[in-house]
């Protein structure tokens, strides 16, 4: 299948790439700096600025799937602002290059708790994130009223980070809406079996206008 990748030196982006390539899709990986993507068999590079909705366009045109693990930077200190500006961008190039599939990696603010709030709107919730999460439940909103999309988006389970543990075992489990449990916690994964279960969405659908989240 034909891909295009969206955040491939992020966090998440790295272990999408890595899953995409080792089970033979052809990747087309969007960066700023193509520099910071070295050359491999399967990759092509494309410069382009994803708060470019035409830049977008012609990056993606040809594809058959948009995966976005987009990110304005948590240190960014217009981080709502642009993250919002750079998701729409991406939404309105994919729309405009033709291609249907989209799937994005959301936050897990977005998730929600017993009571029926969301996770972003507990009294709790990290205030240094918490324009990051805001925004990306702002996102999920606006892409709930996708008509033109195969959208699908995956949440985090809500311990996942960059330290989260990083090995790779190809499993986990499936939740909607609520948040999943791992033990006695909150749930984990590692981002290569994130990555895991992004491509196996792309692969065999399940989750088309719908949100969904993992955890081990």
């Amino acid at each position: 299948m034909k891909v295009a990748l969206i955040g491939a030196t992020g966090f998440v982006g790295k272990a999408l790439l890595e899953e995409l390539l080792a089970r033979g899709h052809d990747v087309t990986a969007l960066a700023r700096d193509p520099a910071k993507l070295e050359a491999r068999p399967q990759l092509q590079v494309v410069k382009a600025d994803v708060l470019n909705a035409d830049e977008v366009r012609n990056a993606v045109a040809g594809t058959d799937t948009v995966i976005s693990a987009y990110n304005a930077g948590w240190a960014n200190p217009d981080l709502y602002n642009e993250f919002l500006r750079g998701t729409r961008a991406i939404v309105a190039g994919t729309k405009a290059a033709g291609v249907k599939r989209y799937i994005v990696i959301g936050g897990a603010g977005s998730l929600y708790a017993p009571d029926g709030t969301q996770l972003v709107d507990s009294p709790n919730f990290p205030a240094a994130i918490y324009p990051g999460a805001s925004a990306a439940r702002d996102a999920l909103t606006e892409l709930r009223n996708e008509i033109s999309l195969a959208w699908t988006q995956l949440s985090p389970p809500v311990a996942f980070h960059p330290g989260s543990p990083t090995e790779r075992t190809g499993k986990y489990r499936v939740g909607s809406d609520t948040p999943l449990s791992t033990g006695d916690g909150p749930g984990t994964i590692s981002a290569a079996d994130l990555a895991v279960a992004v491509v196996d969405e792309l692969e065999a659908p399940q989750h088309i206008g719908k949100r969904f989240t993992v955890a081990w």
